[in-house]
């Protein structure tokens, strides 16, 4: 018999059981992320199938912001907001994702120097990468989960005094503001009509890398949810059916949305992509239904043994191969076009597969090394060696 992904409130006396559904997730995203970068690629093939692109760019669109609601649903459910410390709170996050993040952003500023010639940025200009989380592509993720943490304290009162009125009014407010932010005309010409040596022009270019107001409400659902544990766990149980049925109608929305910005409206790939992603009002729904599908099927759904294992590894390593696959897609990309070939359909989705290997594979091996040098694990991921008694 297999054993329930579902926690057990017995499992152990004072201690918060498991839950499987957390780290499966986290694996799932880091592949989605993975998918929307090859995508980013692909879609430079001028004949790229638009129903690939689908698959890369706006099937995986919950990626990014399921992570912001696994983050706070793992900090809520493990969060003693009796005998809550601050300061305490911060060292520790500091330890696994700040250090992590400096690390990772001077290697690629290191390494991108080397490999296209620009060189180490001056003191001025690496501050500014460093703020607004630009060293890589995918690092913008941790400045805001830095400054996620930095606003604790208000994300706790929320979470302690919100009820599913107020959930869904910020959820109104949540909706509006991306839309501002995403797709204001008078926004963008104010941005764009900044002159390039303004120093106010990179804080608005870059807003969606540290506006924590983007994905506010997706945070504090996660913690919610954690707080309000058993409620969600019974509607989990009870409306399987309904969560399905809204994760695949969701899907099918911004699906929908974005063949008819190709069809209709005449966007090309680029621009529907650019449009139907996760901060439009059907991407923010997407993210909403995804985020109560997977969590769903993973704590009540049984899996085979092999199937457990694979998930299990995938979130295991799921943060190294997010930090880490960007180096791979870079040189894997350099290999294609030194060999002359074109990124087709086949060439991407083995691009992708070949990507997720080595990016997993990298992890667990630098993960097997850091339990040899501790400090390896703690500069790439922030895991410590937790000290004997």
């Amino acid at each position: 018999m297999q054993p329930s992904n579902q926690p057990n409130p017995t499992s152990a006396v004072g201690k918060k059981p498991r839950l499987p559904a957390i780290e499966y997730i986290r694996g799932i995203s880091m592949m989605g992320v993975i998918g929307i970068h090859v995508g980013s690629q692909y879609i430079a093939n001028p004949v790229s199938n638009m129903h690939l692109t689908a698959l890369f760019e706006i099937f995986t669109r919950f990626s990014v912001p399921i992570f912001f609601f696994i983050s706070a649903f793992g900090l809520f459910y493990n969060l003693d907001l009796q005998n809550w410390n601050y300061l305490t709170f911060l060292k520790k996050r500091w330890k696994t994702v700040l250090i992590p993040y400096l690390v990772w952003s001077v290697f690629y500023l290191i390494h991108d120097g080397w490999l296209y010639g620009s060189g180490f940025p001056s003191p001025l200009y690496f501050f500014g990468i460093l703020f607004f989380g630009v060293a890589k592509y995918q690092l913008y993720f941790l400045v805001l989960l830095l400054w996620f943490y930095l606003l604790m304290p208000l994300w706790i009162k929320m979470v302690k005094k919100l009820d599913m009125l107020w959930l869904i009014f910020l959820l109104g407010l949540q909706v509006m503001f991306d839309y501002w932010s995403s797709f204001s005309e008078p926004l963008n010409l104010f941005v764009y009509s900044m002159p390039d040596d303004s120093l106010l022009k990179p804080f608005f270019m870059y807003r969606l890398n540290y506006w924590v107001m983007h994905y506010v409400f997706i945070f504090v659902l996660g913690g919610w949810l954690a707080v309000h544990l058993q409620g969600f766990l019974s509607f989990m149980k009870d409306r399987r059916t309904l969560v399905t049925c809204g994760f695949f109608l969701s899907l099918t929305s911004l699906l929908a949305y974005y063949y008819y910005l190709l069809g209709p409206k005449g966007y090309t790939q680029l621009e529907a992509i650019n449009t139907a992603h996760q901060l439009c009002p059907a991407g923010i729904a997407y993210t909403i239904c995804a985020s109560l599908f997977f969590f769903t099927i993973f704590t009540y759904n049984n899996y085979p043994d092999w199937l457990k294992n694979t998930l299990h590894l995938l979130g295991k390593h799921s943060y190294f191969a997010y930090l880490v696959h960007p180096f791979f897609i870079g040189y894997l990309a350099l290999a294609l076009q030194k060999s002359g070939h074109i990124m087709t359909a086949g060439i991407a989705l083995g691009f992708y597969c070949v990507t997720l290997l080595l990016s997993v594979a990298s992890a667990a091996l630098f993960r097997s090394l850091g339990d040899k040098l501790p400090l390896l694990n703690a500069l790439t991921i922030g895991v410590y060696k937790k000290r004997q008694q």
